[in-house]
């Protein structure tokens, strides 16, 4: 796991597997927002509550967020809105209730077994203003200045080179758009040996960045108004740890004052873009 492909591929590999369990077996590899987790799986134990939100289809909902950014994101009618990430399609439906039926949402994930899905769960629903393309976040298969939303739930940390990921935000961004994004940062140090295990890093744990780094990044990539929209810690049982970890190393982890925490990013693109940015294949400044 040195490279960003092998990265990607354990990501890729991992989401494939979940999308093609059926939604019970899913939901008691580890029992989701609701519940205590009760098996050995990290992707989903971070996930919050969809259910009272219109849009919402269970179908669709996998659990494996660690926040709504849809709740934040300040979606208006008409709307034009991407989902970066976007699984079965979870965060798009409700996006889609919002923008109403003159908007259109787009979801964006590089796993085909979850574009697969979510295609089928669309099109049970009838929605014509809801798409799904196959494509990798970092070099977005999307003209520039097409979007006035962005949406991703739990994914950016996911992805290796996440100033790429902001850069090709900023780039899709209408001047004037604007970001709602929940992720997992790290406050503190996780212990080292974390980083090395695959299960972990397609968890979205052993990707995570310290909190100051990842705003640093949404900064540099030329955003206004970042503030956080929501902050939760995160707590990983004693039973997963169990399988990565000695009981020492959990020990001197927990006392060590790290913290993994959940948040919900907001920024804005200026609406007046000097920057001229262009299409991926040009170069984008």
């Amino acid at each position: 796991m040195n490279t960003n492909a092998e990265l990607k591929e354990t990501v890729r590999a991992k989401y494939a597997e979940i999308a093609l369990r059926s939604k019970t077996d899913n939901e008691t590899s580890c029992c989701g927002a609701t519940a205590s987790c009760c098996g050995d799986d990290v992707s989903n134990i971070m996930s919050d509550d969809y259910s009272k939100l219109d849009g919402y289809n269970p179908d669709a909902d996998l659990g494996l967020g660690c926040g709504i950014p849809t709740e934040f994101a300040k979606i208006k009618e008409g709307d034009t809105v991407v989902d970066l990430g976007s699984g079965a399609g979870n965060d798009a439906f409700v996006a889609r209730r919002q923008a109403g039926g003159t908007g259109k949402v787009i979801g964006i994930d590089f796993t085909e077994e979850m574009i697969e899905k979510a295609r089928k769960n669309s099109e049970a629903l009838g929605f014509e203003n809801v798409q799904f393309r196959l494509g990798d976040i970092e070099d977005m298969p999307l003209v520039s200045a097409s979007a006035n939303v962005v949406l991703s739930n739990c994914v950016l940390n996911l992805v290796p080179n996440k100033h790429k990921v902001f850069s090709e935000i900023y780039r899709i961004l209408k001047p004037g758009g604007h970001f709602s994004i929940s992720d997992i940062v790290l406050e503190g140090e996780l212990p080292a040996k974390w980083r090395e295990i695959a299960e972990l890093y397609a968890g979205c744990v052993s990707g995570a960045i310290q909190k100051e780094e990842y705003l640093k990044i949404i900064k540099e990539a030329g955003f206004n108004y970042i503030f956080l929209q929501k902050s939760k810690p995160i707590t990983i049982p004693d039973e997963i740890l169990s399988n990565y970890l000695t009981p020492e190393e959990i020990e001197s982890y927990k006392s060590s004052g790290a913290r993994i925490t959940s948040i919900t990013v907001y920024g804005e693109k200026p609406a007046k873009d000097d920057r001229n940015c262009c299409a991926p294949e040009s170069g984008c400044c």
